[in-house]
């Protein structure tokens, strides 16, 4: 006999919105889990028609439950069990994270890229030849204020 309905947090993660029960429960804790708007607990039951919104930023999911599944789905099974809602425009800013990368990054914040690190190796051997010169420079000077 098919449930009627089933808790949100095992919902979830059946329709492989999250990759562990423990994951999607504490995605409603945290408040990132509404339906109607409001935020849920994990215990909530939904059923059929019911209208889910899912922030994992950047962007919110938005589905709508048309089956609850008996356990957890494969991949090709869960388009018969939700309905994607999300408009694109959530896509279109999920792209435009994607592509930016690391073009937001301030200087100064995270690990040095590999050209960084070149930099500062070029730098510090130039500083070191620069040193030398002119401590051979100033031994010269001494010499001749000994004559």
């Amino acid at each position: 006999m098919p449930k009627t309905e089933e808790r949100i947090d095992k919902w979830l993660w059946a329709m492989r919105v999250f990759k562990t029960r423990t994951i999607a429960t504490d995605a409603c804790k945290k408040g990132r889990v509404s339906m109607g708007g409001a935020n849920v607990k994990p215990s909530r039951t939904v059923k059929p028609g019911d209208i889910i919104d899912v922030r994992k930023p950047p962007i919110t999911y938005t589905f709508r439950v048309t089956a609850i599944p008996t356990g957890r789905l494969g991949a090709k099974l869960v388009p018969d069990y939700l309905e994607n809602l999300t408009p694109e425009s959530q896509y279109d800013l999920l792209e435009m994270s994607r592509i930016s990368g690391f073009v937001d990054r301030r200087k100064g914040l995270g690990r040095p890229t590999k050209r960084d690190a070149r930099d500062m190796a070029s730098f510090k051997e130039e500083a070191y030849t620069a040193d030398s010169f002119f401590l051979d420079w100033e031994d010269d000077f001494d010499d001749e204020d000994d004559d």
